[in-house]
């Protein structure tokens, strides 16, 4: 499932799916490219039993790229964890399928009940508390899921399009960035988009330089990039904007904005 792009589903089990907050998050992940999927138990019934069977034939028969879960359904004892019953099922039978659970429990010995109900130590799961922003739910889910659009944004101004390999600065598309120059800025955009100052390393990037020294000319390369950009944004790009070195490790994307 970790190969799946946006344009895929995210599953919703949450007996809260119409409230305001798990709405937010669901048009943030519309607005990404994600169809998000709400499971309903049968009508009449929505015990958290019910929700379980439903959340299992659910990722059975719509085979989503990632699972939102809430820990707790209902008011009744017996439902108060039952999403962690839920959890340990699906990594049990869908050990790759990336789970982010909404809980109150993100730190503490309640997480590390939470933890070890999963079974296994690399399952893809990750705990959020409910009350977090809608953006950083769709951010966590980014990083679980490990993909990256085939449009990215980076800040309000500067596009890029890994299918047709171009680049766009307020609309305007910009030929100086195409070949070599498009593909380290797209290693640098997806880095970013996975998980924002994740470095991307020099060995990576110099696979897109030439030369007897791939170092240097990588360091041309971004020079040149950043000119571009920074033409195109009426500004000027120095050291600590847009693409940063990182001393002996690699580069960096910082949008400002």
């Amino acid at each position: 499932m970790n190969d799946a792009r946006p344009g895929g589903s995210i599953l919703i089990v949450d007996d809260e799916a119409a409230s305001p907050l798990v709405s937010a998050v669901r048009r943030g992940l519309e607005k990404e490219g994600w169809r998000t999927v709400v499971v309903e138990p049968e009508e009449g019934w929505r015990s958290g039993e019910d929700f379980e069977a439903a959340a299992l034939y659910a990722i059975e028969e719509s085979r989503p790229d990632g699972v939102l879960l809430d820990v707790r359904f209902g008011d009744h004892r017996d439902d108060l964890f039952k999403g962690l019953d839920i959890l340990r099922k699906i990594v049990t039978e869908h050990p790759k399928l990336p789970v982010l659970m909404f809980t109150q429990y993100t730190q503490g010995p309640d997480r590390e009940t939470a933890v070890r109900s999963t079974l296994r130590w690399d399952a893809p799961v990750d705990f959020i508390d409910k009350l977090a922003s809608p953006e950083e739910v769709v951010l966590r889910l980014r990083r679980l899921i490990g993909t990256a659009p085939e449009v990215i944004r980076v800040g309000a101004r500067i596009t890029l399009n890994v299918s047709t390999k171009t680049v766009e600065v307020a609309g305007t598309l910009m030929s100086e960035i195409s070949g070599m120059r498009f593909e380290i800025l797209r290693e640098l955009a997806v880095a970013w988009y996975r998980s924002p100052g994740q470095l991307v390393p020099f060995a990576t990037l110099e696979r897109y330089s030439e030369g007897e020294d791939a170092r240097a000319s990588l360091r041309v390369r971004v020079r040149e990039i950043k000119d571009a950009l920074g033409k195109a944004l009426g500004e000027r790009l120095g050291a600590g904007d847009l693409i940063i070195n990182v001393r002996d490790q690699g580069y960096r994307l910082v949008p400002k904005d």
